[in-house]
């Protein structure tokens, strides 16, 4: 049996039709290419059953907040679907760094020196490249994880000059009884004083607000898969 939780089946690919539409909506209300936004559907908590009918619909950028769950999942799907891209969106483990740069093509979690470090050598060993993003808690929300604000111009620097990573760019979470604007907007004033061309904003219910404020990578989940049954 899956205990994982699924959607409607007959639903999703409308689900998924219908955040499309709104992504390209929004970026041409931002005057940009809908094609510079990446939807990642964030499938953690949904079986292979749940997730086969989004895969059927064409979309092939999907991410997960835990190694173990991905791995328990993903094999078998991207040998049946080849072009499977895979995201890490939750909080990485320094020791969980090994699988993590095997597993994803993305992680979008670096957020302190010891995974810095761990994810620069399991790089170098293993020769495999993920994209990675910096995580900034915009909010300085004590039980989120991230880089304050202020710091993140120093963390990137040892990134980049300690342990020879290249960070492609930022992710937030906006604290969830705030505006999102500001936080979307700080995210990506810092991105452009570093030089980084990525920005990992915006889920289910504010992504087309995301959208306006740059971001080239959204992270939606219910509105396609619908919700969760547990976190």
């Amino acid at each position: 049996m899956n205990d994982l939780a699924s959607p409607p089946l007959a639903t999703a690919a409308e689900h998924l039709a219908a955040v499309r539409r709104e992504i390209a909506d929004a970026a041409q209300d931002a005057r940009r290419d809908p094609a510079s936004v990446t939807l990642v559907a964030i499938s953690k908590t949904f079986g292979i059953d749940a997730i086969k009918p989004v895969i059927a619909s064409g979309q092939r950028v999907f991410g997960e907040n835990r190694v173990q769950e991905a791995k328990a999942k993903w094999p078998e799907l991207q040998v049946r679907y080849p072009g499977i891209e895979l995201h890490l969106v939750g909080p990485l483990q320094s020791n969980k760094a090994k699988e993590a740069v095997a597993l994803f093509d993305a992680i979008h979690s670096v957020d302190r020196p010891s995974l810095a470090e761990a994810l620069a050598k399991e790089i170098a060993r293993q020769g495999r490249q993920p994209t990675l993003f910096v995580e900034v808690n915009t909010g300085a929300e004590p039980q989120k994880a991230g880089v304050l604000p202020e710091a993140v111009d120093a963390f990137l620097k040892s990134c980049r000059e300690t342990y020879g990573l290249a960070i492609a760019g930022l992710m937030c979470i906006p604290p969830a009884d705030e505006p999102p604007a500001p936080h979307f907007a700080l995210t990506a004033k810092i991105a452009k004083r570093n030089g980084l061309s990525l920005l990992s904003m915006g889920m289910s219910a504010d992504f087309p607000l995301a959208i306006k404020f740059g971001a080239t990578h959204v992270r939606v989940g219910t509105a396609i898969f619908g919700e969760r049954t547990r976190v």
